[in-house]
């Protein structure tokens, strides 16, 4: 695996990590497509630090169980907005 590859990827986890951010967050941040990030924390990461790959799926898994309600939420906005004007 290329060195910047496993840069980005160490990068990536550690941000995700940092912020709880989600991966598509993530993606607009370092300018990456949501399979670039999924990819580098769920198969590149692994062989590269395990431990750290850990601590990025307990994030990631939170996340997704939350997805729904944040959705909602979104949802919620968006009427109310059209709602006003």
């Amino acid at each position: 695996m290329k060195d910047y590859i496993e840069e980005r990827a160490l990068e990536i986890a550690n941000y995700i990590i940092r912020e709880k951010a989600t991966v598509r967050q993530t993606a607009s941040i370092f300018g990456v497509s949501k399979s670039t990030v999924h990819k580098d924390v769920t198969e590149r990461l692994p062989k590269i630090n395990p431990l750290i790959s850990v601590q990025v799926k307990k994030v990631l898994e939170k996340n997704k169980a939350e997805r729904h309600i944040r959705g909602g939420k979104a949802t919620k906005l968006k009427y109310e907005t059209l709602k006003a004007e």
